[in-house]
């Protein structure tokens, strides 16, 4: 069977280009989570990654499928094993945070963020961002933080937002990779800075949604809430999906 190869780098080369333990290279898989999953029981070391070329049934959040093409983005789950389990509430979040600020430099416009784990640069979605944790005796054992970003963008018009033209997926994970990994390792709940940071790419600030509550936005706490202002007043919500009142 032949080498899998990345943009000409095989694994190994790969790795050392990104100063990486290791990294597990795939033509095409149904989910690099679930073999993120499979290496990290193997013992697969804090920050290994996986990436594949294509995807068939990459996994968002509530179980949502889709198949992602190959050569058009990164497709790709990082292993971490944190210390402590004080920031995974946030963690999503913070990774979305600073991999924008990381890919600002690749994108056409500043890149924004929509509550709770996605990427925009203007109306269209960038990336998506899904963690996934194991447990073992009340500790995380380990972290699998997967993303699907588009470095071009998928061939239906309006579809999706990509990278600039000519940017390659080599170019986007030397940024976006010491971006996730310095989000995993921080503790904590989002700082005001962090805050203020979110608060200048947040896609929802001042829009009126539908969901998780009607009413309009008007930010975020530290611990990851969404606040909404409904006409019985301010709520803060932890889980659910955000729906603009445009798009219900």
């Amino acid at each position: 069977m032949a080498e899998v190869r990345f943009d000409g780098f095989d694994a190994a080369a790969l790795a050392a280009r990104l100063a990486l333990p290791a990294c597990e290279l795939y033509e095409s898989v149904s989910s690099t989570m679930d073999v993120a999953h499979a290496a990290a029981g193997r013992g697969a070391s804090a920050g290994t990654v996986i990436l594949a070329d294509a995807q068939e049934a990459g996994r968002g959040r509530g179980g949502k499928r889709w198949a992602s093409l190959p050569g058009r983005g990164v497709w790709m789950t990082l292993i971490e094993r944190p210390e402590s389990p004080r920031g995974l509430d946030v963690l999503s979040l913070r990774l979305g945070l600073l991999a924008a600020e990381a890919l600002d430099g690749l994108a056409e416009e500043r890149v924004q963020l929509k509550w709770p784990n996605d990427l925009y640069v203007g109306d269209r979605k960038l990336a998506g961002i899904l963690v996934e944790a194991r447990w073992r005796d009340q500790r995380a054992e380990w972290v699998a933080i997967g993303i699907g970003l588009n470095v071009a963008p998928p061939g239906v018009e309006g579809s999706a937002a990509g990278l600039a033209p000519g940017t390659t997926r080599i170019a986007a994970l030397e940024l976006v990779l010491p971006a996730l990994r310095a989000a995993a390792a921080t503790e904590g709940p989002l700082t005001s800075q962090e805050l203020t940071r979110y608060a200048v790419r947040d896609l929802a600030a001042g829009r009126r949604v539908v969901q998780p509550a009607a009413g309009v936005v008007a930010g975020l706490t530290a611990a990851g809430e969404l606040l909404v202002e409904t006409g019985a007043g301010r709520v803060a919500c932890c889980t659910g999906s955000l729906v603009f009142a445009e798009e219900a």
